[in-house]
């Protein structure tokens, strides 16, 4: 059922142009809610986390509930927040937010991607927070910590909102400790990629080494294997003539 929101915070819900944030809260405006089975198969968007980000990144704060779906199974919904005004208040401006904490990571970091460590164009990267905001929030400080953000590519956002949306810690758990020592949030020292005891690698060849790739591709096929089953044998072949004994 839709609820009364103060003017101010309808003024700014009606100043959003973009189309996928838009589309979020002009449903929740109506309806009151929106849920991530409306967001697929209504509007078309196959990661509803990402949509729901949006909306955040321009100062209106959303909340995660359960809901019962059309196969019967719990699905995520979507609603305003309860405290409207005193959030709205604290993420105002929060687009211009966004640009500064972009701005720390790039120098910090380099224009590249914390996943992939693909260089790239800085338009090209997206913010998304480390432990994701259905989780932990922004916290009570009205100032955000940069280093709470990632810097990530198109296609290493949607992996990560997938495996984040089906994680039973996202799903149920909901404790940030938990994704702290995930590989989504510091791929670079984890325990676990969405409580899986699994590691993973994540290579990139661009420019002159793509030739190197094709090689490694060619040699693979020769053999019967795929890519990754070829390079973990040559690991494991490294390995062994470092240490015998392995």
């Amino acid at each position: 059922m839709p609820q009364k929101h103060p003017e101010e915070f309808i003024k700014l819900c009606k100043s959003v142009t973009a189309k996928r944030p838009k589309t979020v809260i002009d449903h929740i405006l109506e309806h009151g809610q929106i849920t991530t089975e409306e967001l697929k198969n209504k509007y078309g968007y196959n990661h509803p986390p990402r949509a729901v980000r949006d909306v955040r990144e321009h100062g209106i704060p959303i909340e995660t509930f359960r809901v019962t779906g059309s196969d019967g199974r719990k699905i995520a919904a979507y609603r305003f927040g309860d405290e409207i005004k005193k959030r709205f208040r604290k993420l105002l401006g929060r687009t211009g937010v966004s640009k500064k904490i972009k701005e720390f990571l790039i120098d910090k970091y380099g224009c590249k991607c914390f996943i992939y460590l693909e260089g790239m164009g800085e338009s090209e990267l997206q913010i998304d927070h480390r432990v994701p905001y259905e989780v932990g929030g922004d916290g009570e400080n009205a100032e955000l910590n940069p280093d709470d953000f990632m810097l990530l590519s198109g296609s290493a956002n949607r992996a990560k909102s997938w495996s984040c949306e089906h994680c039973e810690n996202w799903q149920t758990l909901r404790k940030k400790e938990i994704c702290l020592s995930c590989y989504w949030a510091y791929p670079a020292d984890y325990s676990h990629i969405a409580m899986r005891h699994v590691r993973r690698i994540d290579l990139i060849w661009q420019d002159k080494e793509i030739e190197q790739y094709e090689r490694l591709k060619s040699d693979a096929k020769k053999s019967g294997q795929t890519i990754p089953e070829f390079v973990k044998q040559i690991i494991e072949k490294a390995i062994r003539r470092k240490d015998p004994q392995q």
